[in-house]
């Protein structure tokens, strides 16, 4: 029986895993969206995953989790390894480009860029707080240009003068795009001029000061946007790699941190069988007032997070 490795990256939009060799090749991946469930839709990833995982030849010994909701499923499935969206996209894409330089990455509601030198992260920039650019904001014009998200990006490359946008507020472009409609600017040009402030917008706010260098991997839902593709490498002048399995890089690179770590933990499918609860309590017990989250597996703590210091921890 040859050992295998679990990293799961739960993000607030999509939820992603991945079973690994000791090689840290992909025996499995999958896909799915979040919607606003974590927990529900690690149970959904898991049954997904099982029922692709060779268990007749290999056993799941360690599990690496990240994302915005790393702690929650981590204290859950009692992950090895819980690591920052950073780290894990990082180890995830070196591994598949060991000379990348430059990772722009653009989920569902949060943007990020990663620079590396010699494999090692030497800077990093995220924007969470405004979701223009992002992948919800881009559905949302998509279905206000009465078009389907997944043809956008197509529609875009058609284009043959594209319309100046105002992409730095949802609010502002949103109002820009209805303008542009009335006044008689075509899908195409729109959908490319959309594009375009998305990638500005990201230029200038989130690698705002970052020296971009090549090669450079674009990751994250929009990644799939062929139009916003085609905008990075018309606006940084190097060409943009989207791999196939870029989508998979944050739970690829916390599967190979688990495998890394060296710890031997076991994992069972059937614990999407166990009755979890997660609870939230203040604390009350300083001006902190801290939001403990607590985790109970069959009625029995299984982790807590949240004090700021020991007079808010939960040992039951």
């Amino acid at each position: 029986m040859k050992n295998a490795f679990m990293g799961i990256d739960v993000g607030s939009i999509s939820t992603k895993g991945t079973i690994i060799d000791e090689n840290d090749r992909i025996l499995c991946g999958e896909y799915l969206y979040t919607k606003g469930d974590p927990l529900e839709a690690v149970k959904k990833l898991l049954r997904l995953l099982e029922a692709r995982f060779d268990a007749e030849n290999y056993r799941i010994v360690a599990i690496g989790t990240t994302g915005s909701a790393r702690k929650l499923i981590g204290a859950v499935l009692n992950a090895a390894v819980i690591k920052n969206e950073i780290t894990a996209h990082a180890v995830g894409t070196t591994n598949i480009h060991p000379d990348v330089r430059t990772i722009f990455e653009i989920g569902g509601q949060d943007s990020k860029i990663i620079i590396l030198r010699n494999g090692v992260v030497t800077d990093y920039a995220m924007n969470t707080l405004c979701a223009a650019g992002t992948g919800a904001f881009i559905s949302n014009q998509a279905a206000r240009l009465d078009i389907r998200v997944e043809d956008f990006g197509g529609i875009a490359l058609r284009s043959t003068d594209p319309t100046p946008i105002a992409a730095r507020c949802t609010v502002f472009a949103e109002s820009d795009l209805v303008h542009k409609l009335q006044i008689g600017c075509s899908k195409e040009d729109i959908a490319a001029g959309l594009c375009r402030a998305i990638v500005l917008n990201y230029l200038n706010n989130v690698a705002k000061g970052k020296k971009i260098e090549p090669p450079v991997v674009f990751q994250g839902g929009v990644s799939k946007n062929i139009g916003v593709v085609k905008a990075f490498e018309n606006e940084t002048g190097y060409p943009v790699i989207v791999d196939e399995n870029g989508h998979l890089a944050g739970a690829w690179g916390a599967a190979i941190l688990a495998r890394r770590a060296g710890i031997i933990r076991p994992f069972d499918f059937r614990i999407t069988d166990v009755e979890l609860k997660i609870t939230g309590k203040s604390c009350g017990r300083c001006a902190n007032n801290c939001e403990v989250i607590c985790v109970y597996r069959e009625g029995a703590l299984v982790d807590s997070w949240g004090n700021r210091c020991e007079r808010g921890s939960v040992t039951a």
